[in-house]
């Protein structure tokens, strides 16, 4: 039973209450292979969006607990919440910031088509025009290989991108899913994209593998240019640059996407040609379609493709803040199921399974979006989360098939882990072995469709006696089934696609945020951990400045030893 139970009922929201009730009462009595066998529910609980086929018939659910849901989120005002969040309203309280990450996909004409109370301010939308327009601009010039060229005169077709968190797992989660996506793959022919993230020295190695500096521009994406891994890593790269090419090539080889036009400026990028900007109002977890991800992704695939990856995740925006009818919006209803499986049924785990190799980086973009965003403890006012159910839960994921060799096997045996799987209709890159009953991308799809049915179904001792499995083995073979999942069955993987899928996964997070009442647009956790990480950065510093002294005692003992025991096996 869900830890809301236990606390007095008139600490809840009403809808709360009933579906804490209604979970405890009726869904706990029912199994998902009965449920699946009611065709009218399986047909309520499929919707259509353009190409997108959205199946969530295998959550432990009934009509009525869809309603319910509903009813919550009428009730935390959900529609009101999206829509101040669109227009612009300061809902960050904690940074007193608003958050516009749908401005940055808006074309110039988008309020035309979103409703009035959701209009997105002009000036915002001026603002992120101007910088397209000049990303577009920069990435044609670099891209055509005569007006911005090396210090030695030659094309500038490698590009590194540095960056940590989302200013690196959103446009690396982008660049994997098109790299083979023929139009963006043609488009990046004869092209190299590397990001460095890590301040480890091996990871640095590895982005400049194979690499010359007299072919390579590098983009160092920092809103503030403070961020200390990764201007440690812009230093290390610029030092590699300056070392073949001088101090002069800084300027033509190095290019920056921050706020703070000085900084830029010292470290030897021009800021009137080689500077990108972004707003206060773009989190870094929410940033991909901003000059954080458009930069590097447009030099290496080209405007054009990333103006439809741009188009598709506004569709999606439209979709979300225009449909009014819960039953019928994608990410509503993503975000519902999740609030049902974490708050309700008590599930504190989620799996997010796409059968498809180019999406191997959406699991880890989406673990920061959703876990950096709702790891939270409190409501907006600083009072306790209704429940400790009432907060992020852990997201991880591996494409299919490779995840049904990894951890399925504790999906279907041991904890229950509600799964969202992805498929796709049709491949990127179509292959058939002659002789084969099937296509790979069948084979593939095969599984698609069978895990969810595996998870949800099981098997009994009944049916596996009737199958002759010997009697000493049938308690290892039952299936006790009950899993909850949903499926999104999509066209193909293109440009457009992918900015809806990042857009559907984004507005998730801030549905299951504005119910739980909390903030999704804070970290204040990851700040902790930088300052602690400083306070290590300043002994290390002076340690190597007086050899032999002890570790200071702002320490606590753990720490003082492992650091001792650090800088003695210094090499």
């Amino acid at each position: 039973m869900s830890s809301s139970a236990s606390l007095p009922r008139s600490h809840l929201p009403e809808s709360w209450t009933a579906l804490q009730r209604h979970a405890d009462e009726t869904i706990r009595r029912l199994h998902l292979s009965q449920l699946l066998q009611d065709a009218e529910r399986c047909a309520a609980f499929r919707v259509q969006y353009r190409d997108l086929l959205l199946d969530y018939s295998r959550q432990r659910a009934t009509p009525e607990t869809l309603t319910l849901l509903l009813q919550l989120a009428e009730e935390m005002r959900l529609e009101q919440k999206v829509h101040a969040m669109f227009r612009g309203e300061r809902i960050n309280v904690t940074e007193d910031r608003s958050v516009m990450h749908v401005a940055l996909r808006a074309p110039r004409d988008a309020n035309d088509h979103l409703p009035p109370t959701a209009h997105i301010p002009v000036e915002a939308l001026q603002e992120v025009h101007r910088v397209l327009d000049a990303i577009h601009h920069f990435s044609e010039q670099v891209r055509g290989g005569r007006d911005w060229l090396g210090a030695t005169g030659q094309p500038l077709t490698d590009v590194v991108s540095i960056g940590i968190g989302g200013s690196y797992l959103g446009p690396e989660f982008v660049y994997e899913a098109l790299r083979n996506d023929a139009q963006a793959a043609q488009a990046a022919r004869g092209r190299r994209l590397r990001f460095l993230a890590n301040v480890d020295p091996v990871d640095v190695t590895r982005a400049l593998d194979g690499l010359r500096p007299e072919t390579t521009l590098v983009v160092v994406v920092s809103k503030t240019f403070t961020t200390a891994e990764t201007m440690l890593n812009a230093r290390t790269l610029k030092q590699w640059i300056v070392g073949a090419l001088g101090e002069r090539a800084v300027a033509q080889h190095m290019v920056a996407v921050s706020t703070n036009t000085e900084a830029v400026a010292a470290f030897g990028i021009d800021p009137q040609r080689g500077m990108f900007g972004f707003w206060d109002w773009v989190g870094g977890r929410y940033s991909v379609c901003s000059a954080v991800g458009l930069v590097p992704l447009s030099l290496h695939y080209g405007f054009a493709v990333m103006q439809q990856f741009l188009a598709g995740a506004h569709a999606m925006d439209v979709h979300f803040v225009g449909e009014r009818d819960g039953r019928r919006n994608l990410p509503v209803l993503y975000g519902l199921w999740g609030v049902w499986n974490a708050t309700f049924l008590g599930y504190p785990t989620r799996a997010l399974l796409p059968y498809s190799q180019a999406l191997l980086k959406l699991a880890p973009h989406i673990q920061q979006v959703d876990m950096e965003s709702n790891g939270k403890r409190v409501r907006l006012d600083g009072r306790d989360l209704w429940t400790a159910d009432a907060t992020g839960v852990v997201n991880f994921g591996e494409p299919g098939t490779n995840g049904q060799h990894s951890f399925y096997q504790l999906m279907h045996q041991g904890r229950v882990v509600p799964a969202d799987f992805i498929g796709f209709r049709r491949s990127q890159t179509p292959r058939t072995v002659p002789g084969y009953p099937v296509s790979n991308h069948d084979e593939l799809m095969s599984n698609f469709f069978a895990q969810p049915d595996a998870l949800a179904v099981g098997k009994s001792a009944e049916q596996l006696r009737a199958e002759g499995v010997p009697e000493s083995l049938i308690p290892h073979k039952v299936f006790a089934g009950n899993r909850p999942s949903s499926s999104l069955l999509c066209t193909v993987l293109d440009a457009f696609t992918l900015g809806g899928l990042l857009a559907l996964f984004e507005h998730r997070t801030c549905v299951e945020g504005f119910i739980w009442g909390l903030n999704s647009f804070d970290q204040w956790g990851v700040e902790l951990g930088k300052v602690l990480a400083k306070r290590v950065r300043q002994e290390l510093q002076q340690r190597r400045d007086k050899s032999g002294d002890a570790v200071s005692a702002a320490f606590n003992a753990s720490t003082r030893a492992l650091l001792q025991s650090y800088l003695e096996k210094d090499v």
